[in-house]
């Protein structure tokens, strides 16, 4: 049973969707014995909203994302891309993770400029259109402050430069999809509020559909319009948070007495389950 958020919010124009989970489930085999994991879980997702899911560890969380990227097949139930049965891995998709992964014998730019030799829509036009491509990169490196740090390798970069560094290379093939699993978890509280004002800055860029998965309540809070709580295991969706912060948000935000409200329910959502 999902609960809403009841809220008075001025009219907006009615969006695409872009995702649909329709009584998804999960479940492991563990010695012999089925473990369900997830358990009817139907919810949707806007063309270029920003969500969130939240949740305890084990609740299957990242698996919903690899259900959106395709690379885990949805045996129960269906998940859908823009009204399509999601049934292999979809191209248009932009992955981060909390290890952002940097290959280290390639330098900042390089790494962000990886993905394009691979997808094959941008692999058979790379060799001519570099310099394009190129310009691109430059231009997101300098959207997240590592404009004079592309030639530099991984080993020269701080913790929160990687990740900078890798989320371009998430956005670079510009995905019409960007997954994002728990990115900023490795990093000291004052770089991960940095990171969060800079993810937005690249959202607000690219305008794609996000989904984040993390365990910080404030952070999902921040980045998203809709924060979506998973119970215990096997796991449903037991409460949804519609998040009606203006944009752009500022972290002077995070201590107005709505942002505390909204973290509030969560928490005690949360704690509840």
């Amino acid at each position: 049973m999902v609960e809403h958020v009841s809220r008075q919010v001025s009219p907006q124009v009615t969006t695409p969707t872009a995702l649909e989970f329709r009584d998804v489930g999960l479940t492991y085999d563990v010695s012999g014995s089925p473990m369900p994991v997830i358990e009817n879980v139907s919810f949707k997702i806007s063309q270029s909203y920003f969500v969130s899911v939240v949740g305890p560890s084990g609740c299957g969380k990242t698996s919903l994302l690899r259900m959106i990227s395709g690379l885990n097949p949805v045996k129960q139930g269906t998940v859908y891309f823009h009204g399509e049965p999601i049934n292999k891995p979809l191209q248009s998709v932009g992955i981060a993770f909390q290890n952002p992964v940097l290959l280290p014998w390639r330098n900042t730019i390089n790494n962000v400029l990886l993905p394009l030799e691979i997808v094959p829509a941008h692999k058979k036009k790379l060799k001519s259109q570099k310099a394009r491509y190129i310009a691109s990169a430059q231009e997101l490196l300098s959207t997240v402050g590592l404009k004079d740090f592309q030639t530099y390798y991984p080993w020269q970069l701080s913790g929160g430069m990687k990740q900078r560094a890798s989320l371009c290379r998430a956005l670079i093939h510009n995905p019409e999809i960007l997954l994002l699993d728990e990115p900023f978890g490795a990093l000291d509280a004052f770089t991960r509020e940095e990171m969060w004002e800079m993810l937005q800055r690249l959202w607000v860029r690219s305008q794609c559909t996000s989904v984040l998965v993390t365990h910080d309540l404030r952070e999902a809070i921040f980045l998203s319009d809709t924060v979506y709580v998973m119970g215990q295991r096997p796991s449903q969706i037991v409460y949804t948070l519609k998040v009606d912060l203006p944009r752009p948000r500022t972290l002077d935000m995070c201590f107005t007495p709505e942002f505390q409200r909204m973290y509030s329910e969560l928490r005690q959502y949360i704690q509840r389950n």
